[in-house]
């Protein structure tokens, strides 16, 4: 807030130019002496003095507005919004209009319009007027230079842009450098006593400087991932900063970075947030960000419910503030009076329900983690990866819970579906499927928030088409870099070239996601495949076999998939083929040849590695594989020759079913086959003519009886003959259905403290 004042000191001293006379240039002064003193009142009469003698200077008005701004304690965002609005029109310019941007006071009327956007989170409009006023910051005053280049870094950083921001903190560092050398020359033309004083302050300023580019530094290269240009800006700022709140929440986001988890909470525990002003002041709630940053660091050590706990913490000390600045955390962004302009951003719920959520969902908690991501989706209804978790929401509250698919027991007490009779004459009944399914809503419309398959295709629809097509992103990013190129072009012969020019073109191919960081081009792809497995994992599910097959077929055509996911195509594609009676097609699919890996992962770029060796990406330590996905490529390719054998029973070609069948044994301990392949072998004897079967004679490998996988543990068989009804299993699908499981975090984390000094 100390620098929001300094902006409106330098705007109310501009207002009296040279044309202006003794008399006005006295009163100017004045008002500008009463406002620096906080004596807005007595500045505002100044002003309307001086306005009754110049009425068609819109300078004078616009400080008027500005005073009248402070004199409300900054809680009337709106009326000065609208002021500036006003006076932009009257003078006739736009931040696009080159010409009209050479006035340095018109300059100030679009950095305080900038600055708005920036507190009501617009900041694509920000960063478009403060893009503009960088093209002519040679002619500004070098304590407004500072201001448009800092305003412009805190813009780049907040929307995930470090090699701009970096750009301009070297033109920082350059402004700082040839400041202090005119302020060396200019010191022997001052008197002695105010020489001195104006080297104490302008020492002071430069120190001040010199922190704040430090600290965003630090905050572009965590970005970026590069540690060890990062661990060489720690030093500095530890030596600029000490052991203050910032530098430490900042050193624990390197340590974090590293991977570090342990340091990291230790360096967090260490600050004293009790000293840190609140967010009247920095419009940041420090506390809030303390627990969600615990948060964070626990869900990459894996603690999810304990991650959980510090999230809500997060949201009690959220709501808190919002209650002490009288608003309602719903609205936050909505009411712009009597709410102080700093404290507009200080409202971090719906980043806190995202982070909950996505928390919430890996801790095996879906019906909560849905709730707080169809909050957080109200906001931030642009990002497809926020649509494509509540779709894994939707998939796991219907598939059961992580205990029972782990335990497997409803699988293996679904293949028993009744004894009937006692002794000799005991029999078993077997059922054609697994007993468990899905229950869907009936006479309910789809498009009701509710965590169903239904709701779960249209989160998926909704992902798919905010993604951008492949010729739309590269287009995209060619006009980026014709546009780029032109701007440095122009700029060729200024040392303070756009940052957009030169080398920088990569920048320009992110795509938005917030409140997560932006995704790269590698990264929209790895999104999209795993949005296209979900797609045919749920439409396989309501049993739209077509949609299903649609949506394998274009994962698999897919230049850069994973294995992982390549797997789950060629498996969710063949069962779609099946069930259309579509044999031969499903069999090339169900090739196990086809898998060559299935590793859980997405593939990565270079960028998202890291600038330099050994960097490593900040990624969760732990990853759980779930019993029902396949641990191998072996386990994979027996998986697919079940379901092989399966296909070539529904051609009657029970020869080749057998084979199948026992190599894919073979391949398997006892303890890993599905108890779909159970009914396979069952079905085959069948059609062999067997229906008096005894345990030791019916083994698939010599691997398994199937007593022990069909009683599961819980029916004791007495006798060693026992009869099999044959339920009706032919020319029905037993293909293993894998669920498509989410394969990256992506957590919002906010750690930095914003030092901003233009608030």
């Amino acid at each position: 807030m100390a620098e929001n004042s300094d902006i409106n000191e330098t705007k109310l001293n501009s207002s009296s130019p040279s044309g202006m006379t003794d008399q006005e240039k006295e009163m100017a002064a004045s008002a500008y002496e009463a406002f620096l003193a906080g004596k807005y009142e007595e500045s505002l009469k100044h002003l309307e003095a001086l306005q009754e003698l110049n009425k068609e200077d819109y300078k004078i008005a616009m400080n008027k507005a500005v005073a009248e701004f402070f004199k409300s304690g900054q809680t009337t965002t709106g009326t000065l919004k609208q002021t500036l609005m006003a006076m932009k029109n009257r003078v006739h310019t736009t931040a696009d209009d080159v010409d009209g941007l050479d006035d340095v006071e018109n300059s100030l009327l679009y950095y305080n319009q900038a600055i708005i956007h920036y507190h009501m989170r617009q900041y694509s409009e920000a960063i478009s007027i403060g893009e503009k006023l960088y093209q002519f910051i040679e002619p500004f005053e070098e304590k407004f230079a500072q201001s448009v280049c800092f305003l412009l870094v805190d813009l780049y950083l907040l929307t995930f842009q470090p090699e701009k921001a970096l750009h301009l903190l070297a033109v920082l560092d350059k402004i700082s450098v040839q400041g202090s050398n005119k302020n060396g020359k200019g010191e022997s033309n001052t008197s002695t006593k105010e020489g001195s004083n104006q080297k104490a302050e302008f020492a002071a300023m430069m120190e001040a400087a010199k922190s704040k580019i430090h600290q965003y530094k630090v905050r572009a290269y965590i970005q970026m991932k590069s540690s060890k240009a990062c661990k060489r800006e720690i030093k500095s700022v530890m030596n600029t900063a000490g052991n203050s709140a910032p530098s430490l929440f900042l050193k624990s986001n390197f340590e974090y970075l590293r991977g570090n988890y342990r340091k990291a909470v230790k360096l967090l525990n260490s600050s004293n947030i009790a000293e840190h002003p609140g967010p009247f002041k920095t419009g940041e709630c420090v506390r809030c960000m303390f627990w969600n940053n615990l948060g964070c660091i626990h869900f990459a050590m894996g603690k999810h419910n304990l991650g959980i706990f510090y999230f809500k913490k997060a949201l009690q000390e959220n709501d808190h503030t919002c209650a002490q600045l009288g608003d309602g955390s719903n609205n936050q962004c909505k009411k712009l009076t009597g709410i102080p302009m700093c404290a507009l951003l200080s409202n971090k719920r719906y980043e806190l329900l995202y982070n909950c959520g996505v928390q919430l969902l890996h801790a095996s908690r879906p019906l909560a983690a849905f709730e707080c991501l169809m909050e957080a989706v109200q906001v931030y209804h642009s990002n497809p990866r926020l649509w494509l978790r509540l779709a894994e929401c939707c998939i796991s509250a219907n598939k059961g819970g992580s205990e029972q698919e782990s335990k497997s027991l409803p699988c293996k007490k679904g293949i028993v579906q009744s004894v009937i009779g006692q002794g000799y004459h005991r029999k078993i009944v077997l059922a054609s499927q697994s007993s468990q399914s899905t229950n869907y809503s009936e006479g309910q419309s789809a498009a009701i928030p509710v965590a169903s398959m239904e709701f779960a295709a249209i989160c998926l629809r909704n992902a798919l088409l905010l993604l951008p097509e492949h010729q739309q992103q590269d287009a995209k990013a060619e006009n980026g870099s014709k546009n780029s190129s032109q701007s440095g072009s122009t700029e060729s012969s200024s040392e303070n070239s756009d940052p957009c020019s030169g080398k920088n073109h990569d920048v320009d191919k992110f795509f938005s996601a917030p409140p997560s960081s932006p995704l790269r081009k590698q990264e929209v792809e790895n999104l999209r495949c795993s949005i296209l497995a979900c797609s045919a994992y749920v439409a396989l599910a309501l049993g739209d076999n077509l949609m299903a097959l649609h949506h394998a077929e274009k994962l698999l055509h897919q230049t850069k998939v994973s294995g992982s996911l390549k797997f789950l195509g060629h498996l969710y594609a063949a069962e779609a083929l099946i069930s259309l009676d579509r044999i031969s097609d499903a069999i090339t699919h169900l090739n196990p040849e086809n898998i060559s890996d299935v590793l859980m992962g997405v593939l990565t770029s270079e960028q998202d590695q890291g600038h330099e060796k050994g960097d490593e990406p900040v990624e969760p330590s732990v990853k759980k594989m779930p019993l029902c996905y396949p641990s191998s490529v072996t386990a994979a390719r027996a998986m697919m020759l079940f379901n092989l054998g399966s296909a070539y029973c529904l051609r009657s070609e029970y020869d080749k079913a057998r084979k199948c069948l026992h190599q894919a044994a073979s391949m398997m301990s006892s303890k890993e086959i599905p108890p779909e392949a159970i009914l396979l072998g069952v079905y085959l004897e069948l059609q062999n003519g067997l229906f008096f079967l005894k345990p030791s004679d019916f083994c698939l490998n010599q691997v398994f009886s199937l007593q022990e996988w069909i009683t599961g543990g819980n029916i004791n068989l007495q006798l060693d003959f026992f009869f099999v009804f044959p339920c009706p299993v032919h020319k029905e699908k037993l293909l293993l259905r894998i669920q498509h499981i989410p394969i990256s975090a992506d957590l919002f984390y906010f750690f930095q403290i914003e030092t901003r000094s233009y608030i």
